[in-house]
């Protein structure tokens, strides 16, 4: 098995970061890599540590939703599984999340974190 961890520092742009991590899948899929490992909150900032920041609702998202759905089809078609890390929306709950997604797009489950740390 050939595990490819991407290393990535998320911007205040979602939509660009996801773009990014994407792109960086692609290139490990093309490497051989079998299994797909994004670091913690590779899309938005690290909101969890700061609740009440005007964008941190704004940026959660439900899993799963638009980024997994990305991701999904993306694994699908590149026959690679995925572990991402995301910034979740659960009705009026938010968790550090790390959904997992198998080779053929499927959404197998998803961890949340639970006892943030406070730095």
């Amino acid at each position: 098995m050939k595990i490819a961890l991407i290393q990535q520092q998320p911007t205040a742009d979602p939509a660009a970061n996801v773009r990014r991590g994407l792109a960086a899948l692609e290139e490990a899929a093309a490497a051989g890599a079998d299994l797909v490992v994004y670091p913690e909150l590779a899309f938005t900032p690290f909101f969890p540590q700061h609740r009440h920041h005007p964008a941190a609702r704004a940026w959660a998202e439900p899993v799963p939703g638009p980024t997994t759905g990305a991701f999904q089809e993306a694994a699908r078609r590149l026959g690679v599984v995925v572990v991402l890390n995301q910034y979740e929306r659960d009705g009026d709950h938010a968790y550090d999340t790390s959904p997992v997604i198998d080779a053929d797009g499927r959404l197998l489950g998803r961890t949340r974190m639970m006892h943030i740390t406070q730095y």
